[in-house]
């Protein structure tokens, strides 16, 4: 029944009036993370009209797409996304797209599959928190880069100049990231937060990463969950546990209260950006920001 709804959505879509669509020559480009809508506008510049389906602090895992999210789909020239069932509720979606003449482009197709990792919570049986590889972000850069040189050739110098120089900013932050972590002695890099989004991150920098939810926030975390990472926190002498901008937090403060109650000091070491980058204006609010901002609020508390 939900998939003959979005059918009937998307057909009276198609034929109806465009909206949503800013009035110039610009292509349109729709993304769906916050992450790949920084990206993009990072590449495309004042040449591309840029709108991302997700904003600051929303979950592209539980997310569903509105009768406007449609509209601004239809009427896109490119729709870029992550893949990997990251935003599993939007498949449905992209796979009319599709048959609509449209073809939504998956960044983590760009990747060898033999280096992601492994999991059963996805129908993509892989992790798909990429972007906590800045390798593949910069992977998913030049895929964004060849596909606006296709659709829009006059543009080409820009594009190519933009890419360049967000190459090379990739490229400080990957040195300045292993800088900072290199002050956190290695027995102290366990980083606890609530669901798994930074299995990638741990595996570059040395980190054991463990999330109470797993990774996919779909699943809830019950009271044995909470008891047995509790359990794991005082074994390993862990001083700091995180919540993140996109997740509930009352799961990590129920086990932040599980830890004390047995007598081992424990506290919230802050807000990490995991799924969705901050608000427009700050420091979180940029792929860059939101990375430095999570290794230097993850690094200051386990210290």
């Amino acid at each position: 029944m939900k998939k003959y709804l979005l059918v009937i959505l998307l057909t009276t879509t198609l034929f109806g009036c465009k909206k949503d669509v800013p009035e110039n020559d610009n292509l349109n480009v729709v993304t769906t993370t916050s992450m790949i809508t920084d990206l993009v506008k990072n590449i495309g510049g004042e040449y591309i009209n840029v709108q991302g389906l997700m904003g600051s602090g929303v979950d592209p895992h539980l997310y569903k797409a509105s009768e406007g999210d449609v509209s601004k789909l239809v009427n896109a020239d490119v729709i870029f996304y992550n893949g990997l069932h990251l935003e599993g509720k939007l498949v449905d979606v992209f796979e009319k797209m599709g048959s609509a003449t449209k073809t939504p482009i998956a960044l983590a197709d760009e990747l060898d599959k033999t280096t992601l990792i492994g999991s059963d919570y996805f129908a993509s049986n892989y992790d798909p928190h990429v972007w906590f590889n800045i390798k593949y972000f910069k992977q998913f850069a030049k895929k964004v880069t060849q596909v606006l040189l296709e659709k829009d050739p006059k543009n080409a110098v820009t594009f190519i100049e933009n890419e360049k120089q967000y190459l090379a900013k990739l490229d400080a932050l990957q040195s300045n990231v292993i800088t900072i972590i290199e002050d956190l002695p290695v027995e102290k890099r366990i980083l606890v937060t609530a669901h798994d989004a930074f299995n990638y991150f741990g595996k570059n920098y040395g980190f054991e990463v463990v999330g109470l939810q797993g990774l996919s926030t779909a699943t809830e975390a019950g009271v044995k969950d909470v008891q047995k990472l509790a359990a794991f926190i005082i074994e390993k002498g862990v001083k700091a546990i995180f919540v993140e901008s996109s997740v509930p937090k009352r799961t990590i403060e129920a086990l932040e209260a599980a830890v004390k109650s047995k007598g081992h000091d424990v506290k919230i070491g802050g807000t990490l950006f995991s799924d969705a980058l901050g608000n427009a204006g700050t420091i979180e609010g940029t792929y860059i920001g939101m990375f430095e901002y999570n290794v230097n609020t993850i690094v200051n508390a386990l210290k």
